[in-house]
């Protein structure tokens, strides 16, 4: 036998048997050992986003976050009732009404928060996370590790509505001149229910469209250090979206660098400012590159044990 096929021969069977796959670089939760998440198992080269959108339900773990906001899971997932005292889940076919406990509790006292505002009975709400975190099949980024959730901003004014209305429904956009300023649909109850969100110590940023941002910043009175959480960003005028710190103790949990020091109104202002005054496109820019679907091996490796929990 030649060495250059011996080698081959020796590859092969390394890559079969997972002796040659990398030691993993955080420790996996109490349990049987994952089936799948070695770099060379079929399964770990899945397209993640088909795997976690097939999970109708959460794993039966304790609840943990793992990885980064666009690049993680979540174990031990619990649902948002898709109906309580004060809030509506919305789109309840893409069953993705689930968080992090933390979140789910945030989302619920939020909805206490909004009811009590004039015209307002809580809050309709948008996308959390899938059953298990991970890449979605449609849509978001991130969501990923259950420490995301949507809020509609559209008022919510009646909380009966049926499964069927809620996929029919839309919210309402608040922007204006392409998200430079409010529009009329914009009132005092959506920069006190931002407000509520941002002022929550486990809330870690908001995201709005940059109009919203700025009238804030021109409508806030008193202490304004809430504002800090509140960042301008592509979109988000029809709802904003919550981003809460990795709960105190997950240590698989990655957090997002902190927002710069200061109330951030420079900042917004400047987002309208290139919105209302574009500047010129980079003539020497590089071409964006396609991004690559993440595979189940791209997520850390607690990932693959959440995906076979029970």
């Amino acid at each position: 036998m030649t060495l250059p096929r011996m080698i081959t021969l020796i590859s092969a069977a390394c890559l079969i048997l997972a002796a040659c796959s990398q030691p993993a670089t955080n420790t996996a939760p109490a349990g049987p050992l994952p089936t799948i998440g070695t770099s060379g198992s079929a399964d770990a080269q899945k397209v993640a986003k088909s795997v976690f959108g097939a999970k109708t339900d959460g794993s039966g773990q304790a609840p943990a976050p793992y990885g980064s906001y666009a690049k993680g899971c979540v174990a031990g997932a619990a649902q948002l009732a898709e109906t309580g005292p004060t809030w509506q889940a919305m789109r309840l076919s893409r069953n993705r009404n689930w968080g992090h406990p933390e979140t789910v509790d945030f989302v619920e006292d939020l909805s206490r928060a909004a009811a009590r505002q004039p015209g307002w009975n809580g809050i309709y709400v948008g996308d959390l996370s899938q059953p298990r975190g991970g890449p979605m099949l449609s849509g978001h980024r991130s969501h990923q590790i259950g420490l995301d959730a949507d809020i509609w901003l559209r008022r919510a004014d009646n909380l009966s509505l049926s499964a069927s209305q809620r996929e029919n429904i839309s919210s309402v956009s608040m922007r204006r001149n392409k998200g430079a300023f409010v529009n009329d649909n914009w009132t005092p109850a959506h920069h006190q229910i931002v407000k509520a969100a941002a002022s929550d110590p486990r809330v870690a940023r908001i995201f709005i469209f940059p109009g919203a941002k700025v009238q804030m910043c021109k409508d806030a009175k008193g202490d304004r250090s809430w504002l800090n959480k509140v960042r301008p960003w592509y979109g988000h005028h029809y709802h904003f979206h919550v981003r809460l710190a990795c709960p105190r103790g997950a240590q698989g949990c990655v957090n997002q660098t902190p927002p710069p020091a200061g109330d951030g109104c420079a900042d917004a202002q400047a987002w309208v400012n290139n919105i209302l005054n574009p500047p010129p496109p980079d003539p020497n820019a590089p071409a964006p590159k396609p991004r690559r679907e993440l595979r189940v091996a791209d997520l850390p490796a607690q990932c693959a044990q959440v995906l076979t929990a029970r």
